[in-house]
């Protein structure tokens, strides 16, 4: 009878330590997988807290909001949406900021060196349509080579794991003892993963090998449209002042520079602002540091320029008539 009584305690103890286990869970094992790679796999399990309102609480450092966000249902799928929707503002600022900044350089450093609006036009439109298409295809190719080591990568893992399940939780093991866990605390909590396999495969792509784990519905080749897209847009406004004014007998070639040098700094506190939508830095900030950056970029443009005109004139270049 002793025996038996033992025997129900210890159940009852191994039974308390397994329901322990999502409270032991540390969190960073979850967000660097992210909610979106559990997500996008077919049955996977949804979050219940709204991510807006967690977002909104974060930035205004309200605990109380923090905890309404992270109990309350979310409405609608514009949860769902976030990830892609970040990932188009990412292509957007990246090819915006690359677009402004290298047209505008090269419109002040034809500035600086004295040509004509023409020959700025000409400059500007061929520069930024050419870097427009090679920024585009880049980051297209760039991501679908991403996504392909990722899911041969992933493969693998797999398969590692299919064949050979006791080193892959080893291996993870000890990363987490490694991270600071307990080698009790990192066998209770691989093991317990371990029984998804799904859901391990992933979190052993990312604390092994340090890759996202890919999205079977990403289309590189929309976020490199996006990227060429934006820096076109973007990239046009250092040009705008010498397309619309530069026939106009009323404007001389430093009003055509200076209009330019306005549109381009809005331009550039506004990327900054969408900037901040990735950040946690308030939108005013963000823009001025773009703003500031920008600016000296096209301050080395405009110097270099200048430097190159007085060279090309001591020297009695022919190229000094293009002006």
């Amino acid at each position: 009878m002793a025996t038996l009584t033992k025997i129900g305690e210890e159940h009852r103890a191994h039974t308390q330590t397994i329901q322990l286990v999502p409270l032991s869970l540390p969190t960073t094992l979850m967000p660097p997988m992210g909610l979106a790679a559990v997500q996008k796999r077919p049955g996977a399990g949804d979050a219940s807290r709204d991510l807006a309102g967690a977002q909104s609480a974060y930035d205004l450092r309200d605990a109380d909001a923090s905890k309404d966000a992270h109990v309350a249902k979310k409405v609608g799928a514009a949860d769902e949406r976030h990830p892609k929707m970040g990932g188009y503002i990412k292509s957007i600022v990246y090819g915006g900021l690359d677009g402004i900044i290298t047209t505008f350089a090269v419109v002040a450093g034809a500035a600086g060196g004295g040509f004509g609006p023409n020959i700025v036009i000409v400059m500007g439109v061929s520069s930024l349509l050419a870097d427009a298409l090679s920024m585009g295809v880049g980051d297209a190719l760039s991501s679908q080579a991403e996504t392909e080591v990722a899911k041969r990568e992933r493969e693998r893992e797999k398969w590692e794991l299919e064949n050979f399940k006791e080193g892959e939780i080893k291996e993870m093991v000890e990363i987490y003892q490694g991270r600071g866990m307990s080698v009790e605390d990192a066998e209770l909590v691989v093991r317990v993963c371990a029984k998804y396999e799904d859901m391990f495969v992933d979190m052993m792509l990312v604390d092994e090998l340090g890759l996202e784990p890919p999205d079977d519905d990403a289309n590189p080749w929309k976020d490199g449209a996006v990227t060429f897209t934006s820096f076109c847009f973007f990239g046009f406004f250092p040009l705008a002042a010498y397309c619309m004014f530069g026939s106009v007998g009323n404007f001389d070639s430093r009003a055509l520079f200076f209009i330019s040098c306005v549109l381009t700094g809005v331009m550039l506190f506004v990327l900054g602002a969408l900037k901040s939508l990735m950040t946690a830095r308030s939108w005013w900030v963000s823009g001025l540091e773009v703003l500031f950056v920008g600016s000296m970029v096209a301050g080395v443009a405009f110097a270099i320029g200048v430097f190159i005109e007085d060279m090309l004139m001591n020297t009695g270049s022919a190229m000094g008539g293009m002006h």
